[in-house]
């Protein structure tokens, strides 16, 4: 089962072929999603699918807070874990979380997720923050004494150093929840006016990386020329954003700092055009996907544009095809092949 710190995980269906000998993975955090809201459920989602493949996966859940305090008391929870016959290895989310890791004692997995190499950016004055460069170093520190790195985007490649193995495994997607579901009925089931055209942003209005702010100005300036409301997705549970991004006609992306953005790719799933500007590894995600923009520059009026000219065409995109490969069961396997690579040859 997956043991955590926090309430018990409800496991995904299977469907993935079970690996032989099973696994036992310890999987440290310091983030892990609120009940039904839409934050940090890739991590979640990726639990349930290794245990669901067959991996017997035990998550540690600490808060960090960004305070040395709770990373210590972390640190010190954990040792005796480490201690023991219980795993073959621990798999840290974010480099802040490997920290607890160290010094090793079992093989050490990392995924990279963006701001962990990339710094923090702070809400008040949107600018990159000490506490962030001290994140960042941390995370070099936990990637050099790694025995494979996992970055959800290849663009992350040049913030680290490390002589251990390096992987490009994206955040996978759940497309069994992820589906589109007609306009129509996905507004009446959310009560929103049939006839509007409606701008999706999903993210904090307050949180300075995503600029909600730019997104707002966008779309007021685009309705000067067409009628168009900003929806705000957020203090939405999960599983209804899939329903969110079946009733608007646009996903607004905006963020000035992005690893692979989760939203863009379930925008596609659900065959939502995207307008975004050019952040994390978006340009590759809409590369191949006729009516969808990644804008040339960040002003207001070049988004507003690229917004008008997808809600004047009108049409879902051919999204989902393209993030087949993303598929959380694929994805799954892969991380597999990575865990079994760092263990010794007795247990391959």
């Amino acid at each position: 089962m997956i043991a955590e710190s926090r309430p018990h995980v409800k496991l995904a269906p299977t469907g993935v072929r079970k690996p032989k000998p099973e696994l036992r993975v310890l999987m440290v955090t310091s983030e892990w999603p609120a009940p039904g809201f839409h934050t940090t459920n890739f991590i979640k989602r990726q639990a349930e699918f290794l245990q669901a493949a067959g991996v017997n996966v035990e998550v540690f859940v600490f808060r960090g807070s960004r305070n040395p305090y709770n990373y210590a008391a972390a640190w010190t929870r954990l040792r005796p874990r480490l201690t023991t016959d219980r795993y073959d290895l621990v798999h840290a989310q974010f480099g802040q979380s490997g920290l607890l890791a160290l010094p090793k004692r079992l093989p050490l997995v990392v995924t990279f997720r963006g701001s962990d190499l990339l710094g923090i950016v702070g809400n008040r004055h949107g600018r990159h923050t000490l506490v962030g460069r001290v994140l960042k170093q941390a995370s070099r520190l936990v990637a050099r004494h790694a025995d494979a790195v996992i970055l959800v985007s290849d663009h992350m490649r040049r913030n680290l150093k490390t002589a251990a193995p390096v992987h490009v495994v994206p955040s996978g997607l759940d497309l069994d929840l992820f589906r589109y579901t007609p306009r129509e009925e996905a507004r009446r089931q959310l009560g929103m006016d049939p006839d509007e055209r409606l701008v999706l942003f999903v993210g904090r209005e307050h949180q300075a990386r995503k600029r909600y702010a730019l997104a707002k100005q966008a779309v007021d300036l685009l309705t000067g020329r067409m009628p168009a409301r900003l929806v705000l997705g957020w203090g939405v549970p999960h599983e209804k954003i899939p329903l969110y991004m079946s009733a608007c006609d646009v996903l607004i992306v905006t963020s000035m700092q992005e690893g692979s953005p989760n939203v863009v790719k379930e925008a596609l799933a659900c065959d939502l055009p995207v307008v975004s500007v050019a952040v994390g590894d978006v340009r590759e995600r809409l590369q191949n996907v006729e009516g969808c923009e990644v804008c040339a520059d960040e002003r207001p009026e070049t988004i507003a544009a690229a917004l008008e000219r997808v809600l004047r065409a009108g049409e879902r995109v051919a999204g989902r095809a393209a993030v087949q490969h993303l598929d959380e069961h694929l994805l799954t396997e892969r991380v597999i092949e990575i865990y079994r690579s760092v263990l010794p040859r007795s247990r391959h």
